[in-house]
């Protein structure tokens, strides 16, 4: 069962990271639409799991290589952010959300059905 830090932690983290993947990480983005889904904040808040929705891409395992790569620009980008509200900046994992496409198929196959 999560806190209500971290459950604080984690909406300040997913709105703060959403930003910087739409105004200030277009270079890595280039023309793909990243979204924040969630963040999982671990009880001590030193592990931020980080889900991300990729859209208008043809390549999506390429997309989540080239994030993982600046990564280290990316938390620091958000500490500058969160410098006031936490002490220690979590260290951060991406993970591919990939529950749209669930949903999709899903959806597919019971319209298949009919």
């Amino acid at each position: 069962m999560e806190t209500k830090r971290q459950e604080r932690i984690q909406k300040l983290l997913q709105r703060d990271l959403g930003e910087i993947f739409q105004r200030e990480l277009i270079h890595v983005t280039k023309k793909a639409m990243v979204t924040v889904t969630k963040v999982t904040v671990t009880p001590d808040l030193t592990l931020a799991r980080v889900y991300l929705s990729l859209f208008a891409t043809d390549d999506k395992a390429a997309l989540m290589k080239t994030i993982t790569k600046h990564t280290k620009e990316i938390r620091g980008r958000l500490g500058e952010r969160i410098r006031y509200q936490l002490r220690v900046v979590p260290e951060l994992h991406f993970f591919e959300d990939d529950s749209l496409d669930y949903i999709d198929r899903i959806d597919n196959l019971l319209k298949n059905d009919q």
